[in-house]
């Protein structure tokens, strides 16, 4: 059984068990969260797919860490004309355990 979630302007695909790394979402470690925005479930040969969204399916996934990634480096220059600019960010992110989808 899998499906495929948009959380952050992104897609997964998740499975029970799976841990993945999404954009920051609120919330404590340890705390369990529903993620309604669904857009296929598959479950053996069954398949259904939203339009945009699937009816009643949800994503059940525990919290497992609130962190920042590595850090980013941006560097912009321009030849000739003496200009360059170095700037850098660390992203935050959300780390998700998959507990249960449910259809």
């Amino acid at each position: 059984m899998y499906a495929v979630i948009k959380t952050g302007g992104k897609q997964y695909k998740v499975r029970p068990g799976d841990t993945i790394r999404v954009e920051k979402l609120p919330g404590e470690p340890g705390q369990e969260i529903e993620l309604t925005d669904v857009l296929l479930v598959a479950k053996d040969d069954d398949l259904k797919i939203g339009q945009p969204l699937v009816e009643g399916a949800k994503v059940i996934a525990t919290i497992v860490n609130q962190g920042r990634s590595k850090k980013i480096i941006v560097f912009k220059k321009k030849r000739r004309k003496n200009y360059k600019k170095k700037m850098g960010h660390r992203q935050y992110y959300t780390e998700l355990q998959i507990k249960e989808i449910s259809a």
